[in-house]
């Protein structure tokens, strides 16, 4: 049987999933997403993720026709549907068919997508050795422009940074603020360890409050670990003793080079394998039964 894909409701083979030309959400990118993870038949931080997915409709004021509850159960019926019990779910909600102007009153009824999927952002090999990431000159959105705190489906911001990492031959891209502060990667937040403590940017730099990120914060402090949400810069990056990524696709990934400078020793630091391996036990532990 082919990946089967929800789309307001009903399910469609992958090849039949389609929606109108018009949506506003192809058109515009008008719309707002959630990447989710299942483990073993559990959904990883699904709350969080649908609270996150909601805050960011009411921000860029869409309505979702379905309550929060239908929509927890849509996503477990999409995963039951795909026999899927690893799995990566790309939750999506598109302002709806439309026509060719940016009126957004004229598009009436919002698209609900879900697919599941695999997803093997890094293979096995760079969480063992690390990986390396360029700074790019694409600067991460301001939130008086498109705020990054809505995880919305404009992701050029993005994607122009990832390709300038692609033409660099790194794994990744740094974005800076516009003040010249290290704020995230092209799709996942940043910590560095200095001086025995975790430091991340804040979410006032136009950060997107990782799901992931949050996770590593608390397992941090379930370890006597400081953290500590502050402003830093590629200096404090470049002199650290540990650096990491963390998303929920790419889960906690080692960074040893930055621009050309190595991190520390230039292999995965012992905090980072640390929470990496809390953070994979937990996964498997918590999380909403798809099978409730």
């Amino acid at each position: 049987m082919g990946l089967e894909v929800y789309i307001n409701g009903e399910f469609f083979d992958r090849s039949d999933a389609k929606i109108s030309v018009f949506d506003h959400g192809l058109l515009y990118g008008d719309g707002v997403f959630e990447g989710i993870r299942a483990y073993g038949g559990k959904v990883f931080r699904l709350k969080e993720h649908l609270k996150r997915l909601y805050e960011s409709a009411m921000m860029i004021m869409l309505k979702i026709p379905l309550k929060i509850e239908e929509l927890e159960q849509a996503v477990f019926a999409t995963l039951q549907k795909n026999n899927l019990h690893d799995a990566y779910i790309r939750l999506i909600v598109t302002r709806g068919e439309g026509d060719l102007g940016l009126d957004m009153r004229l598009c009436h009824h919002p698209s609900i997508i879900i697919i599941t999927d695999k997803i093997i952002l890094y293979p096995d090999e760079l969480y063992r050795k690390g990986i390396k990431i360029v700074t790019v000159s694409t600067r991460r959105n301001i939130s008086e422009a498109v705020n990054p705190c809505a995880k919305s489906l404009n992701y050029l911001n993005n994607i122009l940074a990832k390709i300038e990492a692609v033409n660099s031959n790194a794994h990744d891209a740094l974005m800076l603020s516009v003040e010249g502060y290290v704020v995230e990667c092209s799709g996942t937040n940043i910590f560095i360890l200095k001086n025995g403590a975790l430091l991340t940017p804040p979410a006032f730099l136009g950060v997107l409050e990782g799901i992931t990120r949050n996770v590593i914060i608390y397992l941090a402090k379930e370890f006597g670990i400081g953290v500590q949400e502050e402003p830093f810069t590629r200096y404090q990056l470049y002199n650290c003793e540990e650096c990491f990524l963390t998303g929920t696709a790419a889960e906690v990934m080692p960074v040893v080079e930055v621009d050309g400078r190595v991190i520390a020793n230039g292999k995965p630091g012992e905090i980072t394998r640390k929470l990496s391996r809390k953070f994979k036990s937990l996964t498997r532990r918590e999380g909403a039964s798809i099978y409730k």
